[in-house]
C-alpha cells in the first residue's frame, strides 16, 4: 500500500500570524443575599408629620407662611445733571476719549457722569487735548481728547453735573 502524502502546512508570516484572544472571565452571578445594602437618604422632618397630622385629623390647621419682606434700598439722591456730548472713540492704551460736544460748552475742573450700556463713570475733567494742543474750555460742535479715569466705549453719553 502506497503511503498518503500529507499537506505541507503553510509557514507563519506576520499576516497570517495572529495573536491568541483574550478571553474575559465573567463574574458569578450574586444572590440577592450577597448584593449590597444601598443607604437611603433620610426623609425631611417636617414631611412626615404634617402627612400624619393630615390623615389622623380632620381639620388640620395649616399655618400661611409669612410674607417675606425685602430690605428698601436707601434712597439714593438724584444728581441733576445735562447731556452734553457722546464718545465718539476711546484708546485704551492712553486712556483717553474722542468726546463730540453737542449740547453746551465744558471746561477742564468741571465734574462729569459718563453713561452707557456697561459704563457707569464719574470723575472731575483733569484735562483736555485737540490736536495735542492742551485746552481749558471745549465748545459746542467741538471734538477733543478727554483723558478718562475707567473705560469707556463709544456711544457713551456725557453728562455734566449741575451743582
Amino acid at each position: 500500500m502506497p503511503k498518503k502524502k500529507r499537506k505541507a502546512k503553510p509557514k507563519k508570516t506576520k499576516k497570517t500570524a495572529r495573536k491568541p484572544v483574550r478571553k474575559l472571565a465573567k463574574k458569578p452571578a450574586r444572590r440577592p443575599s450577597q448584593r449590597k445594602a444601598v443607604k437611603k437618604k433620610p426623609a425631611r422632618k417636617t414631611a412626615r408629620p404634617a402627612r400624619r397630622a393630615a390623615a389622623t385629623r380632620k381639620a388640620a390647621v395649616v399655618k400661611a407662611p409669612r410674607p417675606r419682606m425685602k430690605p428698601k434700598a436707601p434712597a439714593i439722591p438724584m444728581i441733576p445733571e445735562r447731556p452734553v456730548g457722546i464718545i465718539t472713540h476711546y484708546y485704551s492704551h492712553l486712556s483717553v476719549a474722542v468726546v463730540r460736544l453737542d449740547q453746551g460748552p465744558i471746561q477742564v475742573g468741571d465734574p462729569i457722569h459718563i453713561k452707557g450700556h456697561t459704563t457707569d463713570l464719574q470723575q472731575r475733567i483733569e484735562s483736555m487735548e485737540v490736536e495735542h494742543q492742551p485746552i481749558q474750555r471745549a465748545e459746542i460742535g467741538q471734538e477733543f481728547g478727554l483723558k478718562v479715569a475707567d473705560h469707556v466705549r463709544e456711544h457713551d453719553i456725557v453728562y455734566k453735573v449741575i451743582g
